[in-house]
């Protein structure tokens, strides 16, 4: 196990949450349920802030990663932080903007915006556009030029760094839908090109190299590459970035197999990072580009668990015990589409020990819906609560309602308090948007 701060086995034998009981929380709230401690939240966010502060003397901003986790709560939280966000959507960028979030703060992603998130990300005054299409910077060109702006952009560039992560979460690799090519000049042609544009004002370079990656090397590597890059674009172009966003992909532990790494080892990665940069700019002679770094899953990861209700308990002699619960894919996708591994424990028998191993299955109409299929519980009972920990990060922001399933709540913990963040669905929001025609009728 790997309960960090913020997970504790209570006097009553249950497993706690930032100082909750994970069994009152589902008498209180019901189940499935979200549920994050603010305090590990903050402690992450802290952590990469006063690095920056520091070690690059504060010339850089932390940029929560708003597809890991996006809700207003968040938001609220990073700004008191004093931390930026990064969103891929307008529907991520108007859940900021309803939070009351600084606009100039906010860096806007996507490799196919649409036409109508570049126009509202304009309205909105957004501080940073990453440019991944030469169709992109036309139209970020086009909208600023109605409104009679000049809108700061990056380029986002691919300097084939491969990480050792799942494949569908490597993004730096030569074949991927992300970013030009440092190899082959692609990556240098859309930077002479968007150089060329009167509404656009090229600041630098945007590079983020994969998912839950644990070597410090694979992102020093890629700060190598993209300052040589910058170095010969320099000399080519004479243009010197003046700021440099290093995305994010800070590894988290989901089971024993992955990495422990304390709250504090955080600051290590960003440090090897940071010594990366200061030596390519001195090699290179470049000056010291503001820094910016996108963490998302390595802030919320951690801070979530889900918990869920047993409900029906199957075996099949000699082949699988299942112990249906009360969630499945329509709220936890990651092992359907990845074979992610989860750590489970029962919240309400959490010192008993492990006697069994079994699957979760899901409620969902599909053989292959489980949350996993190798978890070491005790003998699990009806109405047992199981927590599945390490969920904060892409758990609601991938779930859907699939067989018109509700979407879970999600509850934010505060000094043992929980209150809601996310609102129960109900029936009536899943046919709030059906239209019968009237010929049906």
């Amino acid at each position: 196990m790997n309960f960090r701060e913020t997970l504790k086995i209570n006097e009553k034998g249950h497993l706690s949450i930032g100082g909750a009981d994970c069994v009152d929380l589902v008498r209180e709230f019901g189940s499935p349920l979200y549920v994050y401690d603010e305090a590990h939240i903050r402690n992450m966010m802290r952590i990469y802030r006063e690095t920056i502060e520091e070690e690059y003397g504060g010339n850089g901003l932390v940029l929560y990663a708003s597809k890991a986790f996006s809700c207003e709560a968040m938001y609220a939280i990073a700004k008191s932080e004093r931390i930026g966000a990064d969103v891929v959507s307008g529907g991520e960028l108007y859940t900021a903007m309803q939070a009351g979030f600084p606009a100039k703060d906010i860096c806007m992603h996507g490799n196919n915006k649409l036409p109508q998130e570049i126009s509202y990300a304009l309205d909105c005054g957004v501080g940073l556009i990453v440019v991944d299409a030469y169709s992109e910077a036309d139209r970020i060109e086009a909208e600023a030029e109605k409104r009679g702006a000049i809108q700061d952009v990056l380029i986002r560039i691919n300097p084939g760094v491969e990480a050792h992560t799942h494949a569908y979460v490597q993004t730096a690799t030569p074949d991927s839908k992300f970013g030009f090519p440092i190899a082959g000049g692609e990556a240098e042609k859309i930077a002479a090109y968007v150089l060329t544009k009167k509404h656009l004002r090229l600041l630098g370079y945007h590079c983020h190299i994969g998912s839950q990656i644990f070597e410090k090397q694979s992102f020093v590597l890629a700060a190598e590459k993209c300052l040589k890059f910058a170095a010969d674009v320099k000399k080519t172009l004479n243009f010197a970035p003046h700021v440099l966003n290093f995305g994010g992909g800070f590894g988290v532990w989901y089971t024993d197999a992955d990495e422990k790494i304390p709250v504090e080892g955080y600051r290590t990665y960003l440090s090897a990072l940071i010594s990366a940069v200061k030596k390519a700019c001195a090699e290179y002679h470049l000056e010291l580009p503001r820094l910016l770094i996108e963490p998302g899953r390595s802030i919320v990861a951690e801070a979530g668990i889900t918990l869920y209700t047993v409900g029906a308990i199957k075996e099949i002699p000699g082949i699988r015990k299942y112990i249906a619960i009360d969630g499945g894919m329509f709220e936890n996708p990651r092992f359907c589409l990845y074979r992610s591994k989860y750590t489970a424990m029962l919240a309400n028998r959490a010192t008993e020990p492990c006697t069994e191993r079994v699957s979760l299955a899901g409620k969902c109409c599909e053989s292959g819906d489980l949350i996993g299929d190798d978890f070491n519980l005790p003998a699990a009972r009806l109405g047992d609560i199981v927590a599945v920990l390490t969920t904060g990060a892409y758990n609601y922001s991938m779930a859907s309602n699939y067989n018109r399933n509700l979407i879970p709540p999600a509850v934010l913990v505060h000094e043992g308090k929980a209150e809601y963040i996310v609102r129960p669905q109900t029936y009536e929001d899943l046919v709030r948007a059906d239209v019968i025609p009237a010929r049906l009728k």
